[in-house]
């Protein structure tokens, strides 16, 4: 197996565009993805796109089940370039911020930081109490990036899937992956209230 592929978990927060938006992204470029995503994460994916996650990606991925601890991305052996949980929950942070590995997605999240993989977190909660604080602290401590899904408004965005863009975009930024759903920021463009008719 490439160390190209990558692991995408999906948690019971509320998020699910984040994560068709970042799915779409990494299939568009070709990449070899492992879907994994709680019995919660499937819940709200269909509530807040209307779509079932496995039926929608699961003949164009690798999808696991949470309660797999025989999954390839369970094992440190497995060659993954990264993996994201997004979104992810207060409950999954602090599993895996301590440690725990109650299921799958603890699991892969602990192998990609004891193995110096890169690990991204996109928490969506708020407000935020001194637990969820700590916990991303100590998260962050531990080697992952901490990637709250918080759009800028500088692109002057128009939808909703503007703003999800713009976290995605972040995300492939973080993973070193060329993006173009959003422009880098250019002051001149910013400050220029005629560069919306120029564009």
């Amino acid at each position: 197996m490439k160390a190209s592929q990558y692991i995408v978990a999906v948690t019971g927060a509320s998020g699910a565009p984040y994560a068709r938006t970042l799915l779409d992204q990494l299939l568009r470029r070709q990449l070899p993805i492992h879907l994994v995503a709680s019995k919660a994460g499937r819940l709200v994916y269909r509530l807040e796109t209307g779509c079932d996650l496995r039926e929608q990606f699961g003949d164009r991925v690798w999808f696991h089940d949470a309660a797999d601890f025989t999954a390839p991305i369970a094992s440190g052996s497995f060659p993954a370039a990264a993996m994201v949980v997004v979104p992810c929950t207060m409950g999954t942070l602090a599993a895996i911020a301590q440690g725990i590995s109650s299921n799958l997605i603890h699991r892969a999240a602990d192998v990609c930081l004891k193995e110096g993989r890169k690990l991204l977190l996109v928490p969506r909660e708020t407000p935020l109490s001194r637990i969820h604080l700590g916990n991303m602290q100590r998260a962050a401590e531990a080697g992952a990036v901490i990637l709250p899904p918080m759009p800028g408004f500088y692109q002057r965005p128009w939808s909703v899937q503007d703003l999800v863009d713009f976290v995605v975009a972040r995300i492939l930024d973080q993973l070193g992956l060329v993006q173009d759903l959003i422009k880098p920021w250019d002051p001149e463009t910013a400050l220029d209230p005629a560069a919306e008719s120029k564009a």
